[in-house]
């Protein structure tokens, strides 16, 4: 199966379905509110959130769940890949949660 290349963000979360596309929405929409000056695009097939070229957040959406990169390692609540969080797509976003990731990754 070929991977899909996304041009831009919009076009990323215009792939999924409703549900999904309202959580990434949601993620989206408090990185920006965090981070308003940082640069999106999209890197590594995701949509990528970078501040003085240097990378804040990444997220993605997978089957069951939203994967959100770039995170202190302190979240043990949430199931952890390499430098990620998945937040389960059937519970509320933690909004709060990213966005203090994204503020102390700003400062980091």
């Amino acid at each position: 199966m070929e991977k899909v290349k996304y041009k831009n963000v919009n076009e990323y979360i215009k792939g999924f379905p409703k549900n999904v596309k309202e959580l990434l929405k949601q993620i989206r929409t408090t990185i920006k509110e965090i981070v308003p000056e940082a640069e999106e695009s999209i890197s590594y097939g995701m949509p990528a959130y970078k501040l003085k070229g240097k990378p804040v957040v990444y997220f993605a959406a997978f089957n069951n769940h939203i994967g959100f990169y770039a995170t202190p390692k302190e979240l043990i609540k949430y199931k952890q890949g390499k430098g990620s969080i998945q937040f389960p797509i059937d519970e509320p976003l933690p909004l709060e949660l990213i966005s203090k990731i994204a503020k102390f990754k700003v400062k980091d």
